[in-house]
């Protein structure tokens, strides 16, 4: 099948959610897919075997001059008026010169012929989406990955907010869901999610899970980390959401109340961390926990194959719809994973109810307990420390994509 993917960006280190695009990407590519993938990237990138094409920013439109007339006002006077501006215009004039500029790119590619057409995007910003809305004659054969909730103020608490131009974007994501042909989403409770303020979501959408992306060489170990403890890795940012105190809290409990765990147990925090420097800067220097600032992507996966346990911190809510993007490699490692989020999660609906080691984030005593429990099997039978789920890693790589893919009714040229 001749598939044309439309994506806003293919560079891995700029964010979490490009290098699920390009995993998804190469679960394709490795379905035997004819794939060309236009993107926005602002820079060349070469994915091994796939034709990609750099679509090129439209530096002679009124939204680029203006968007830069903007940027610059606003840097010279400290005054940031752009969410006025959104208020009157629905976007920013770069969303929307961005938005112009790869619709551009969507035209003069139309001659591929494709069989199926996906936009993919990240973040809040639905750019891809926005373009192909400029082809209805192309909306027959569309695809949109919808990723998030979108606009912010459909997000569950405490992420969501009213943004500036919200009955605009609203708008954009009804006309999404309108005119696509097919939607697809990571996770089932985010296609649920989103079927309750759309209900037209229901009848066209398909679950893309988050696919597993594991580079085949990867690089050594950093320094800091070190091997055959218990070591339990927070690998990620750590979002003004994702709040650490509690596992800290829970971990120095288990510290306390088993003090033969203090030789060789740390808690590791690998990732940006900006939103609670003021609180992490206290165990900077505690011998049994280490933070450490974004490091490469390869070798944050070099850290989750050698970590005894690795750890999903979701925020503290009622539900979380999203699957995070390094769970496929958390579940491909086979080892543990500390799961502390809401009882209403994609995450604990994988793992599934009797799953054992899952807490609230914000539960303490809980947090103890299961760090405990992981310790003593560690400890006592590390033979048999492993997740031990082979449906989720077939459900997370291109064996569980192709079924879902199988389903979806393609009219092929």
């Amino acid at each position: 099948m001749k598939i044309l993917i439309v994506v806003e960006s293919i560079n891995v280190e700029d964010s979490s959610a490009s290098k699920g695009r390009v995993a998804l990407i190469y679960s394709l590519k490795k379905l035997g897919h004819q794939l060309r993938v236009l993107h926005y990237s602002k820079k060349e990138i070469i994915l091994e075997g796939v034709e990609t094409i750099l679509i090129k920013e439209n530096k002679w439109s009124l939204n680029y001059f203006l968007s830069r007339f903007v940027r610059i006002t606003q840097r010279h006077t400290k005054f940031y008026y752009n969410h006025h501006l959104e208020k009157i215009f629905g976007f920013s004039f770069t969303h929307s010169n961005d938005s112009k500029s790869i619709s551009n790119g969507i035209k003069k590619h139309k001659n591929f012929n494709p069989d199926l057409i996906i936009t993919l995007s990240k973040g809040s910003s639905f750019r891809t989406h926005r373009a192909m809305l400029k082809f209805p004659e192309l909306h027959s054969i569309w695809l949109s990955y919808i990723h998030d909730p979108y606009p912010y103020h459909f997000y569950p608490r405490p992420f969501n907010k009213v943004e500036s131009g919200y009955k605009a974007k609203e708008k954009l994501m009804k006309n999404i869901v309108e005119k696509s042909r097919f939607l697809a989403f990571p996770s089932q409770m985010l296609k649920d999610w989103m079927q309750s303020y759309f209900p037209k979501v229901e009848n066209k959408s398909y679950i893309f899970p988050h696919q597993i992306k594991t580079e085949e060489n990867l690089p050594e170990l950093p320094e800091f980390f070190k091997k055959n403890e218990f070591s339990l890795l927070h690998a990620g940012n750590l979002l003004d959401q994702r709040e650490p105190k509690f596992l800290i809290e829970g971990f120095m409990s288990f510290l306390k109340n088993n003090p033969t765990a203090i030789q060789h147990s740390k808690l590791y925090f690998v990732g940006k961390y900006t939103f609670h420097k003021d609180y992490l800067k206290d165990f900077m220097n505690h011998p049994n926990i280490v933070i450490k600032d974004y490091i490469e992507y390869n070798r944050v996966q070099t850290i989750e194959k050698e970590a005894a346990v690795n750890i999903i911190l979701e925020a503290i809510s009622e539900i979380s719809p999203f699957l995070p993007g390094k769970f496929p490699n958390c579940v491909k490692v086979n080892k543990p994973i500390l799961v502390l989020g809401p009882y209403y999660s994609e995450v604990k609906r994988l793992l599934g109810n009797d799953y054992p080691y899952w807490s609230e984030a914000n539960d303490i005593q809980n947090i103890e307990d299961k760090i405990t429990q992981l310790y003593i099997k560690w400890k006592t039978n590390p033979e048999d420390f492993h997740l031990n789920r082979n449906d989720l890693v077939d459900y997370c790589n291109e064996k569980g994509l192709e079924q879902v893919f199988n389903s979806i009714p393609i009219s092929k040229a």
